[in-house]
């Protein structure tokens, strides 16, 4: 396919865009981005402060731009259910929810606020949570659109449902893959859902590729040294705008098919343009997906019942 830029987005004026995770790196990027295409964006973020100045970022470059801060902790299910509140109660409806935000590559095992293993709590649980509550409001919308960023990483994931919270067997590095494997893994089940439903609501899945931004700080942590001041990996990384451009085009572009999973198109997926990604065939293992879902159910007591109706 044709090389794809943020100037072949799609005029997205009129429509609602929730990036989660947009203070910084690829959040950032995209918020500016859907700013820039006339969407009213609302900055998801844990740290207000940075979203302010992120906001004014924009409008600095779009002045006649819509932009919001909202706080929400991904780690903390009371902070995901009030933003949600929020926005569900605000009555807008939301077009686009971008979940984008994570971390990972802990040297150590941590827990969010409510107990569970902080990247899989995070990565996972935070954005199921927040997809679930926000269906009222993404409902609302003629075309809604859930994006979840997944990670090349999810190749080496494993779904351990006797441990997901990596209480008996923690690594900073398959801990990280099983996160986003089970990003991956959400998408897909919530787009199958969203068609037994009858629903209009995609979902879709992207990665970035190797983007040099701040979560990779340090060296080696994925097999890779992963530094902007690394010359190799300028060479083979991508910067943070191109890296959001396969979650723009799953965000914005008119032909997405519910369960397409969009990244670079370069050797490895690792940089390029926008492209068809290679989903993993353990990531297809309906079994898992199902039980995967079930037991963030159980875990988190959200259940996507307003998308059975």
């Amino acid at each position: 396919m044709p090389r794809w830029t943020q100037d072949d987005m799609p005029d997205m004026s009129g429509r609602t865009a929730i990036v989660t995770g947009s203070t910084a790196g690829i959040g950032a990027e995209a918020a500016m981005a859907l700013a820039g295409r006339g969407a009213e964006v609302i900055l998801a973020v844990r740290n207000p402060a940075k979203g302010a100045r992120t906001r004014a970022s924009i409008l600095a470059r779009h002045p006649g731009g819509s932009v919001e801060v909202e706080p929400i902790d991904l780690a903390d299910l009371g902070s995901v259910r009030a933003f949600a509140a929020r926005i569900v109660d605000g009555g807008r409806p939301i077009h686009v929810l971008l979940n984008n935000a994570g971390l990972g590559l802990l040297s150590r095992r941590e827990v969010t606020k409510d107990g569970f293993e902080m990247q899989f709590g995070t990565n996972h649980l935070g954005h199921f949570v927040l997809t679930g509550l926000l269906l009222p409001a993404l409902l609302r919308a003629d075309a809604p659109r859930v994006v979840t960023i997944s990670s090349v990483a999810h190749r080496r994931g494993r779904i351990d449902l006797d441990d997901l919270q990596a209480e008996r067997r923690y690594g900073r590095s398959s801990t990280y893959a099983q996160s986003k494997l089970a990003n991956l893994m959400f998408a897909l089940t919530l787009d199958r859902r969203a068609r037994a439903a009858e629903s209009a609501l995609l979902s879709v899945a992207a990665h970035p590729g190797i983007s040099l931004t701040d979560f990779f700080h340090g060296a080696g942590r994925i097999g890779l040294r992963v530094s902007p001041a690394n010359p190799i990996s300028r060479r083979l990384g991508l910067d943070p705008a191109r890296g959001a451009l396969p979650g723009l085009y799953a965000a914005t572009m008119p032909g997405i098919q519910g369960g397409d999973y969009v990244g670079p198109d370069g050797l490895g997926e690792i940089r390029g343009w926008p492209a068809p990604a290679r989903i993993s065939p353990h990531a297809h293992d309906r079994a898992i997906q199902e039980r995967l879902w079930a037991a963030s159910e159980a875990l988190t007591g959200v259940d996507f019942e307003a998308l059975r109706h």
